[in-house]
């Protein structure tokens, strides 16, 4: 019987996850396996989705579902029930239970990055889905945070506050950006923040992967900054989602 998995999300062509489970797949001589990419225009589709195709196994979940999926599911794991977002769905015997690997693959790639000898003070710009994961883990490596969003009364910050005082980025010396601003294919835009005091101290993470250099990471690194992208994350997640629907 042919085995299913695949990604939902508002758009998914520009994907990774496909090459690399049918890659996967292959290698391994798994040629009942498939892996799909479902366009869903709003989270209510997935119903549908679920009746019509057949053998589906598993689900990872991209933006902007993380947060909206949760009421589809039967049960949550732990840990995605303490950040409050799902990116794995495991699917058995007609049963959805959701997990969040964000939080531990993102763990992982900071771990192997950041100097330990370092004191770590971050700015989280964005409050979404991916968000939470990534304050779950600033939070187990005992690294105080604050949020930016475009809204006053959402994060800690606005965007216009922090541009205004510039001793906030100047003493964030980790700075992570979690919204989708600079991703395929609008790759002309990045979130509105000023790069005057990011300097050769700072360390800046994007977490998109595509393209690999977002407008974001490139103004940081011109002035001095050294960059990370999403690339490692998201090997660590896929490897992880494959762990789950198989477990």
């Amino acid at each position: 019987m042919e085995k299913v998995f695949g990604l939902i999300g508002a758009a998914v062509g520009h994907s990774f996850s496909k090459n690399y489970f049918d890659e996967k797949f292959f290698r391994d001589g798994l040629r009942d396996h498939h892996y799909e990419l479902f366009q869903l225009h709003k989270i209510d589709e997935l119903s549908n989705l679920l009746a019509d195709t057949k053998g589906l196994c598993g689900l990872n979940v991209t933006l902007p579902y993380k947060e909206q999926v949760i009421k589809f599911l039967d049960d949550i794991d732990q840990a995605a029930k303490q950040i409050g977002a799902v990116n794995v769905i495991k699917i058995k015997d007609g049963k959805l239970t959701g997990y969040n690997t964000d939080a531990a693959a993102f763990l992982e790639t900071v771990e192997r990055w950041l100097p330990s000898e370092v004191k770590f003070n971050a700015l989280v710009l964005g409050t979404g889905g991916s968000s939470k994961a990534v304050k779950q883990a600033l939070s187990t490596l005992k690294i105080p945070y604050k949020l930016v969003s475009r809204e006053e009364g959402k994060a800690d910050f606005t965007y216009e506050q922090i541009n205004a005082d510039k001793k906030i980025i100047k003493e964030s010396n980790l700075i992570i950006n979690t919204t989708p601003q600079g991703m395929h294919p609008n790759t002309e835009t990045m979130a509105p923040i000023s790069f005057e005091h990011i300097g050769k101290d700072h360390f800046v993470y994007d977490l998109i992967y595509n393209p690999a250099r977002t407008v974001f990471l490139q103004k940081a690194e011109m002035h001095g900054a050294l960059i990370k992208n999403g690339l490692e994350m998201l090997h660590i997640q896929a490897e992880k989602s494959w762990e789950i629907w198989n477990s």
